[in-house]
């Protein structure tokens, strides 16, 4: 028996890895950490096929070991970025991203490398007359603590109660 079989009841269902969080919200300083993931040789080269980076450095094993700096491949520092921020993404229905900036690939990431992120909120402003603006850290370790990556995420994120903050904004376009 289907236990869903009324589709107009589906939207009131609560959606899988979805949040509703506001400005309001958001604590500076709170922290999260996200679960250890490992790199593998076939999603690095998947990542490098689909963006078309074959650069030597994380395509070309003979040159990486014998011509390389490293001694062996890098994983692509667009995938560390990609896959370092996914590990700590949220869905909230209320936040929008407005851009990253410090971006800073610190150290190398070998394929076979484990990482893992902490997210830092460090802090918020009024902005827009139904949203403010939300600052993160991203830091990306690998293995046991080594910082590989640093950025910082700007969001828009939207006002519970707009009213409330309608005095202390001045609006800009």
């Amino acid at each position: 028996m289907n236990p869903n079989p009324d589709p107009s009841k589906h939207k009131d269902i609560k959606i899988w890895n979805a949040e509703n969080w506001y400005y309001e919200d958001i604590v500076i300083g709170t922290r999260l950490r996200s679960i250890r993931r490992t790199i593998s040789e076939g999603e690095s080269m998947q990542f490098n096929a689909l963006v078309l980076d074959m650069h030597p450095y994380v395509a070309d094993e003979i040159f990486a070991k014998e011509e390389g700096v490293f001694g062996k491949r890098l994983v692509a520092g667009a995938f560390v970025f990609s896959a370092g921020l996914g590990l700590v993404a949220t869905n909230c229905v209320n936040a929008f991203s407005y851009g990253y900036d410090k971006l800073r690939f610190i150290k190398p990431v070998f394929i076979g490398d484990t990482i893992y992120t902490i997210k830092t909120d460090l802090d918020k402003q009024l902005k827009y007359k139904d949203m403010g603006l939300c600052r993160a850290s991203y830091e990306v370790f690998k293995n046991e603590g080594e910082l590989v990556l640093y950025c910082e995420h700007l969001q828009t994120v939207k006002y519970r109660n707009p009213e409330a903050f309608k005095d202390l904004i001045k609006l800009k376009v």
